[in-house]
Formats: structure tokens, sequence, C-alpha cells
């Protein structure tokens, strides 16, 4: 059942994190969306542990989980801004 809910808090923190920072650059799509919030939340999961803000069973919450995926989306962005130059 953790998973399940990792996928359905992953999903809802993409789509928040794509209202939050819209852009060209962005993935679309129903599964990219789920795959940028769990990813997000992962990150925000291993750098809140890696700050000693969650224990090692601990994972990051529904903000922690948007902010990460914010995070991700910006990366993501100037990955691909760099791929999609024109000469």
């Amino acid at each position: 059942m953790g998973i399940l809910w990792t996928i359905i808090i992953g999903f809802l923190a993409g789509v928040i994190a794509k209202f939050i920072m819209p852009g060209p650059n962005e993935p679309a799509g129903f599964i990219l969306t789920t795959i940028l919030g769990i990813v997000g939340a992962f990150v925000a999961t291993f750098l809140g542990q890696a700050i000693g803000w969650y224990g090692p069973n601990q994972g990051a919450g529904f903000i922690g989980a948007i902010v990460g995926a914010v995070v991700v989306l910006f990366i993501y962005g100037l990955i691909a801004s760099r791929r999609t130059t024109t000469y």
C-alpha cells in the first residue's frame, strides 16, 4: 500500500510543481508527471535525511515532495533547453 500512496502523492506533487513552475521545456503527460513527482519525493527524502530533517525511516511529506519536484523540474528544464539549441 505504501507504493500506491507514493505514486498518488507523486502524481499530485508533479501536477502542482508544473503549475508552480511552467515552461516550454516541461514534460507532458500523465506518466511523466507522475515520474516527476515520485523522483521529487525521493530527492526531498534523500536531501532531508542527509541534512537531518528526517529520520532513517521517514519520508518527505507532501510539501517536501512538491519542493523536490520543483527542483527536478528546474534541472530538467536546464537540460532540455541545452539540448534544443538551434544553430
